[in-house]
């Protein structure tokens, strides 16, 4: 394991559905070997900031707890998820800390003594450290905020990045359940092919990532093409936001993950900030060994 520092440059991750901690697929490998790249080209991180689309609040909440356990979310999926767990530190000292340096930034959280991990933080780090020995904080936050303020929310997150946190979003980069549930048998939709308006706002996104065009990535629902049919409600999109804002505006995003299943349900991840291209690299140099 590399003990280089540098800055760690915070990541989007889509988790999809909780199955995916059964059935990986193309997914859970890529997780697998983000874990690697992160750990070879950056070090392991010191702790993990979490921000999920299934951890919500009022208003932001830090999980300051000194442990976590996996939380089993969902409704009836397969039974063998419930004997899947994923015990993880908490990090209560740098809970007490980034609530102070929030506040300072005019965000006031809440620090509560509790854990858990919803499924889309525990499914994700599974794969990327399976030990469960990276801290890990959750931080709640409100699914009505809007994508401009919750970059702001990321870019009082950055100072964090330089001292070894992992800014993790997880959620999915298309989210419309009603369109996965209607795709017929499980194991037939999960192959099906992708639906032509999912790769057109896929494609859109990646582009405007690309160019740092924040502008119209932040009034996406106006802009992007069928953006309300991607995201009928879009909180499995904002934290994307959280992670871009804590890489700041100076360069674009990478997508490291370019993946759909069910034919509508996008997969894909992203790396943000002036360090993204390396960590791109890494992850390259791991995939072929």
């Amino acid at each position: 394991m590399s003990t280089m520092q540098t800055v760690l440059p915070p990541v989007f991750v889509s988790h999809g559905s909780p199955m995916i901690a059964l059935e990986p697929g193309t997914t859970g490998v890529f997780l697998g070997t983000l874990g690697r790249a992160i750990d070879a080209g950056f070090g392991r991180p010191t702790a993990i900031l979490a921000v999920s689309a299934h951890t919500l609040a009022r208003q932001p909440v830090l999980l300051a707890g000194a442990r976590h356990e996996a939380v089993y979310d969902f409704g009836p999926f397969d039974p063998r998820l419930l004997a899947l767990r994923y015990d993880a530190p908490g990090a209560p000292r740098l809970a007490a800390a980034m609530a102070a340096s929030l506040e300072r930034a005019g965000h006031a959280p809440q620090l509560v003594d509790q854990g858990g991990l919803d499924h889309g933080i525990w499914t994700a780090l599974r794969y990327l450290w399976p030990g469960a020995e990276v801290p890990v904080l959750p931080l709640a936050w409100n699914p009505h905020t809007s994508p401009r303020a919750l970059w702001a929310l990321g870019e009082a997150l950055a100072p964090w990045t330089r001292d070894g946190v992992l800014v993790l979003g997880t959620g999915s980069i298309t989210h419309n359940l009603r369109r996965v549930f209607a795709g017929g048998r499980r194991d037939e939709a999960q192959r099906r092919p992708e639906d032509p308006d999912c790769a057109e706002f896929r494609h859109w996104w990646a582009h405007q990532a690309a160019t740092a065009d924040w502008a119209s990535l932040v009034d996406y629902r106006a802009k992007a093409p069928h953006a309300v049919d991607m995201h009928p409600t879009d909180e499995h999109l904002l934290p994307w936001f959280v992670s871009a804002g804590a890489a700041g505006p100076g360069s674009g995003a990478v997508r490291l993950h370019d993946a759909v299943t069910f034919g509508c349900l996008g997969m894909d991840a992203y790396a943000f900030g002036t360090a993204a291209p390396t960590l791109e690299r890494a992850l390259q140099a791991q995939a072929l060994k």
